[in-house]
């Protein structure tokens, strides 16, 4: 069972999906968002759900440090709603605090240069958010 990994951010959506057995995650692409056309994202997204035969989606929930959810976490919950109502797959959030600093940390410490992190730290940090989605479920079993 494939498991889709979502780093919704106001310009872009960082995406990534699980191996068949849920034990790694790969990024696949970084969408951009368009304010104008808002559906063409979830088009996108729904491609990947027939692609890889996605059966759950892991959308990270950025929290601020003291737990409360400030308008960037209130924009991913909607996302996440939106995603579950148009898909009809099971959408589970997922604390995604400083996933983008450990992404450009990791990226920095393999010397990529700051052009190339700009382009690739979304689909990065939803590798991120989705893996550790996948260890929390590999520790329950």
């Amino acid at each position: 069972m494939r498991i889709l990994g979502l780093d919704v951010g106001s310009h872009t959506v960082g995406v990534a999906v699980s191996d068949e057995m849920g034990w790694t995650a790969q990024g696949i692409e970084t969408v951009r968002r368009k304010p104008h056309q808002p559906d063409e994202v979830f088009e996108r997204i729904g491609d990947f759900i027939k692609q890889y035969d996605v059966k759950e989606i892991v959308v990270g929930l950025p929290k601020n440090m003291n737990g409360s959810i400030g308008p960037s976490g209130e924009a991913c919950q909607e996302f996440a709603r939106q995603a579950e109502a148009r898909y009809g797959v099971p959408v589970v959030l997922w604390d995604e605090r400083l996933t983008t600093m450990a992404a450009q940390k990791m990226l920095i410490s393999a010397d990529v240069s700051r052009k190339k992190r700009k382009q690739v730290i979304d689909k990065m940090a939803a590798v991120l958010i989705l893996q550790g989605y996948l260890d929390s479920r590999q520790l329950k079993k």
